[in-house]
């Protein structure tokens, strides 16, 4: 009987194909497709590019401008140098020169900074520490696909089941209704008997009508979380081999590896380092700066001015109004607040830990109740119909004890489901829901490659292939 009840949530798959599609297929191919993981791993490629943003600071920058135009020049100017005694001449002399020229420079600025306080490297901390925080928060994202997906695939089970129950218990109905008439025919029963059966049999396809609406919206979410329809589905198994065999281990792994934790820690981190960032404002800065120029026309015509130079520049801030202490204390206010968040996060992974633990459990116990119920359901009802046959038991006691074997037997297909679904809820709390550590995926997607590409980069605006 045992063996029967197990039988019910599998039978889905009783006539597909070798070929059918696995559990772990569909979760792999939610891995590949999802757009929710997708758009998670275009955003970490995006903060790579913060650590090139940082290291630029150190590096020279160099800048060139020019100029051309054109310009009229009409110089007049007035001379007296003549002998006072010489009464012929009146008023001074006008000389007038007229022309046009076109002025024109050029010059180019190199300034390669020294000494900014260790900003540069504090930013480039940071920005390295918020990069492993968005890798944390990217394997969050694939855990929560994947038990999506699980959950997805395991309902679509489920619901199929549950609908093949109720168009199995219609069909009963409909031979129970029968039945019910013959004898009435034959004087045994009343119009009572058929009402109640009548009435049970336009229950029963109610139900049917109501599971077949609820597939309908589990093949929508397995479709909207796999990205294809649901065909042929195997059996869905636990994963149990992954999970320790108590909670203690399991909540001691949970706090060491799941992605919420350590995202938060490595929060804490990179707030911790904008202290020294802003710290920095106080500090004096020292750079090199250079420029080589040539100037045609500029400043008069026909001259030309061609030059360069070379020196060092020093900003010692003095006082800039109390914004920078302000900004001080705000980012200590921030660090201390985001300490507290770790704690806020290993508070929630514990809770999560216990919760899935016991719905674990609970499953387990349910499944072996189920098929005890099951069992009993079963005798019950063969025996409430032989009873009936002798005259001892009315319609009304043969459409319970069916109804109670149909219940018996839905409440085994969802402890079957939630069996299934509680494993992989442990294991995602655990921080391992993963494609290495359920073997489907041994490379999967790895964010550092991205990182290293671009991390060094000194200029180029193309975005690299590799690592997507």
């Amino acid at each position: 009987m045992r063996r029967a009840g197990l039988s019910l949530l599998l039978a889905v798959s009783a006539v597909a194909p070798l070929r059918a599609e696995t559990l772990n297929s569909a979760l792999l191919r939610a891995y590949h497709n999802s757009p929710v993981i997708n758009s998670s791993r275009a955003g970490v490629r995006a903060l790579d590019e913060k650590v090139p943003q940082a290291l630029s600071s150190m590096r020279p920058r160099a800048s060139g401008n020019a100029f051309l135009g054109v310009q009229e020049n009409r110089m007049v100017s007035k001379q007296r140098d003549i002998p006072l005694t010489d009464s012929t001449l009146e008023g001074p002399v006008k000389s007038i020169q007229s022309g046009g020229s076109v002025p024109r420079s050029a010059a180019v600025s190199i300034e390669q900074p020294i000494f900014d306080g260790f900003k540069a490297l504090n930013n480039t901390r940071m920005a390295e520490t918020g990069v492993f925080a968005g890798r944390e928060r990217l394997r969050l994202t694939e855990q929560r696909v994947l038990f999506g997906a699980a959950s997805a695939y395991m309902n679509v089970l489920r619901d199929t089941a549950a609908l093949r129950l109720q168009e199995s218990n219609v069909s009963v109905l409909a031979e129970q209704l029968r039945q019910t008439r013959e004898r009435y025919v034959a004087g045994q029963i009343t119009l009572t008997d058929i009402a109640q059966a009548e009435a049970r049999l336009a229950a029963g396809q109610s139900l049917a009508s109501q599971a077949r609406a609820t597939l309908e919206a589990s093949i929508g979410a397995y479709r909207q979380t796999i990205g294809v329809e649901p065909k042929k589905l195997a059996p869905g198994a636990p994963v149990d081999s992954l999970i320790p065999k108590s909670r203690e281990d399991a909540e001691r792994i949970a706090l060491a590896e799941h992605p919420v934790i350590l995202a938060a820690l490595h929060d804490a981190d990179a707030a911790d380092i904008d202290i020294k960032v802003i710290e920095a404002d106080f500090m004096p800065k020292l750079s090199v700066v250079g420029s080589a120029f040539t100037q045609t026309d500029v400043s008069g015509i026909y001259n030309r001015n061609v030059g360069g130079y070379i020196g060092g520049r020093l900003n010692v801030p003095l006082y800039e109004g109390g914004l920078t202490s302000s900004q001080v204390r705000e980012a200590k206010e921030l660090a201390g607040q985001r300490r507290l968040d770790v704690d806020v996060a290993r508070a929630d992974v514990l809770a999560l830990i216990r919760a899935n633990w016991g719905a674990l459990q609970a499953a387990k116990t349910q499944i072996a109740a189920a098929q005890s119920q099951i069992a009993a359901a079963e005798r019950a009802l063969y025996g409430v119909r032989e009873e009936a046959k002798a005259g001892q038991r009315t319609t009304l006691d043969i459409l319970n004890a069916q109804q109670e074997l149909l219940n018996a037997r839905i409440g085994l297909i969802i402890a079957q489901r939630e069996r299934v679904v509680a494993s992989y809820a442990v294991l995602s709390a655990m921080g391992r829901l993963t494609t290495q550590t359920l073997g489907l995926d041994p490379m999967g997607y790895d964010p550092s490659i991205h990182f290293e590409q671009v991390r060094d980069l000194w200029g180029g605006t193309d975005t690299p292939d590799a690592g997507r």
